[in-house]
C-alpha cells in the first residue's frame, strides 16, 4: 500500500460547515411526494463484491459498478448491478468478462454513449464497452501507462466524453487526465500537472453545460497527521491541450473530500462528500457558492452515507448516489436523494 492510500485510509475530518440532518426512510417509489433533501436508500449493492462505485442512468434503469477497492485478488468477478430506479429492484449482475480472477481486478465509474453502450472502467481491462443487447463485452481502451517514476499506481476513476466524442479519464494517483479518441484506442495524457500529484488527485469529471469546460475533483489537496486538508473543484477549457495556467478553481473544501459530480437542469452542480467526517451531498451554484447541503448527523460515520462515491439523475427529480464505503463497512448501497431537479444531459456521441 503507497504512502498516499495509507493516508486515505486514515481520513478523519472534522465537519466545518452546517448541513442538514436527514433521517434515512425505505425506498418507498416516486409517487409519493418527497421533501427537499429526503434520503432514502434505492437498493443494497452486493456484498460481495461490495464498494460500489460508478452509477449511469438509462430510462428507468440504473447501472452501477463495483468493486472499486484493493484487496479483490482471489475474489469473484467485477459486476455492473442493474437496478429499476423506480423500484429498486435488482433487474440483472452483468460480470466483466477476461479478468484474471486471480489478480487485483475492480471496476470503477461507467458512462454511456448515444447508442445506448455502457463503457466500464476496469483496472485490469482498460475501458470495456458493453453491448446491452447483444451482452457483447469488446475493450475499447487498453490500461493507462504507469508513468514511472511516480510513486503510486496507476488509478483510473471517472470518465465523461465530449461533444467530438472523446473520452476523458481521471488518474487519481498520477496527477494526470487521460483523452481517448473517438472510436477508442489508447489514452493519451490530455492534462498533467504537480498541483494533481496530492494524496488523492483527479477524481470526478464531467463537461459542462454549455460544453466549453471540462469540471473535474480533486479530493485531497494534502494531508497532515489529522486527516486531509481538503479538496477542490477544479476547470479547464475544453481544448486540444490545455495548460496549468488555465486550471481555474471553481470551489475550495475545507476539509472535506469531494468525489462524483453531476450537473441539475437548473445549473447547480451536485458534489459527493466522501470524507468519512463528512459523507452526504453538497450543492454548488452556477458561481460556486454552496447553496445547501445534507449529510449525517453528529456523530454518524455510516448512516445514511458512508463514503459515498459518484451520482446520477434518476428520471424523477432524485440524485442517485452509491455508497462506497472505502473505511467502514456496512450500508454498501444505492440511496436516492430528491433535490427537485433534473438532470443536465450528458454529452453522449
Amino acid at each position: 500500500m503507497t504512502h498516499r492510500m495509507k493516508l486515505l485510509s486514515k481520513a478523519i475530518v472534522p465537519c466545518l460547515l452546517a448541513f442538514a440532518m436527514l433521517p434515512l426512510t425505505a425506498f418507498a417509489g416516486n409517487s409519493q411526494a418527497r421533501s427537499y433533501g429526503d434520503v432514502r436508500t434505492l437498493a443494497p449493492f452486493p456484498v460481495p463484491p461490495g464498494s460500489p462505485e460508478g452509477i449511469a442512468v438509462k430510462g428507468n434503469k440504473a447501472y452501477v459498478s463495483g468493486p472499486a477497492r484493493f484487496g479483490t485478488a482471489g475474489g469473484p468477478p467485477s459486476i455492473v448491478v442493474v437496478y429499476d430506479t423506480r423500484t429498486g429492484e435488482q433487474l440483472e449482475t452483468i460480470q466483466i468478462q477476461g479478468e484474471d480472477l486471480s489478480q487485483e481486478h475492480a471496476n470503477s465509474c461507467v458512462a454511456f454513449d448515444g447508442e445506448g453502450r455502457l463503457y466500464v472502467v476496469n483496472t485490469q481491462r482498460g475501458i470495456v464497452r458493453i453491448d446491452l443487447g447483444s451482452g457483447e463485452q469488446a475493450v475499447y481502451a487498453p490500461p493507462v501507462s504507469n508513468l514511472a517514476p511516480l510513486e503510486a499506481p496507476p488509478l483510473p476513476n471517472d470518465i465523461a466524453f465530449d461533444p467530438a466524442g472523446n473520452l476523458y479519464l481521471t488518474d487519481s494517483l498520477q496527477a494526470t487526465i487521460w483523452r481517448i479518441p473517438p472510436g477508442g484506442g489508447a489514452p493519451q495524457a490530455w492534462f498533467q500537472d504537480t498541483g494533481l500529484a496530492t494524496p488523492f488527485g483527479a477524481n470526478g469529471i464531467r463537461i459542462n453545460p454549455d460544453r466549453t469546460k471540462v469540471y473535474f475533483v480533486v479530493t485531497a489537496e494534502g494531508a497532515n497527521e489529522f486527516g486531509f486538508t481538503g479538496g477542490k473543484i477544479y476547470t479547464l477549457p475544453l481544448v486540444g491541450a490545455p495548460t496549468a495556467s488555465q486550471l481555474e478553481v471553481f470551489h475550495q473544501y475545507n476539509g472535506e473530500g469531494p468525489d462524483g459530480i453531476a450537473f441539475g437542469n437548473s445549473g447547480k452542480l451536485y458534489v459527493i462528500l466522501a470524507s468519512p467526517g463528512f459523507s452526504g451531498v453538497s450543492v454548488l451554484s452556477p458561481t460556486g457558492a454552496e447553496t445547501a447541503r445534507f449529510g449525517n448527523a453528529p456523530g454518524s460515520l455510516i448512516s445514511p452515507f458512508n463514503s459515498p462515491a459518484n451520482v446520477a439523475f434518476d428520471k424523477h427529480g432524485s440524485l442517485l448516489v452509491t455508497n462506497h464505503t472505502f473505511i467502514f463497512p456496512g450500508n454498501e448501497s444505492v440511496l436516492s436523494v430528491f433535490v427537485d431537479d433534473k438532470e443536465s444531459p450528458l454529452v453522449k456521441p
